[in-house]
């Protein structure tokens, strides 16, 4: 019997409605949750605090590895763009790889360095300092409402869903 390996990353890649629901049919993934990376404030209320929309991804590493996550997060991102992924703009939207854990942040630098395109990357690799989860009308948020917005064409979206 194979022993699960929990491990947490935090995924900014624009709205998280989207990277949400891409994220949590990943083959290895075992819980995600939306939420809000290194802002300043304990609460989801008041004025923009700096923090990036991510998604909290809690995985089991003896089924997917970090690089493979990395693979996985690049399909829905657009790496080059600083603070806009689809019709989302502003720094909320930046994209982002936290951690706590200094290896996993180790691990995404060193998967950045080594692609042809790394110079070109607006990928903020950083440890995470605070994590917010966002409001319950944001958690799931496209599954419960397949119909609102999201920035990552449904094709994309759903590639990894088992029916």
């Amino acid at each position: 019997m194979t022993v699960q390996q929990h491990n947490t990353l935090y995924f900014a890649g624009g709205c998280l409605w989207g990277v949400q629901e891409f994220m949590k049919h990943l083959p290895g993934v075992i819980t995600t949750q939306a939420g809000r990376a290194n802002g300043a404030s304990n609460t989801t209320q008041g004025e923009y605090d700096g923090y990036a929309e991510c998604v909290k991804v809690t995985f089991d590493s003896s089924v997917v590895s970090l690089n493979q996550l990395f693979d996985y997060f690049f399909e829905i991102i657009d790496p080059y763009s600083i603070n806009k992924q689809g019709a989302d703009e502003g720094p909320k939207y930046r994209t982002g790889i936290y951690s706590k854990n200094l290896s996993h942040l180790d691990a995404a630098s060193n998967y950045i360095n080594k692609r042809s395109d790394a110079d070109k990357i607006a990928v903020k690799v950083e440890q995470l300092t605070n994590y917010v989860p966002s409001d319950s009308e944001h958690q799931d948020r496209l599954s419960n409402h397949p119909d609102d917005y999201c920035h990552i064409p449904l094709n994309l979206l759903y590639k990894y869903k088992l029916s």
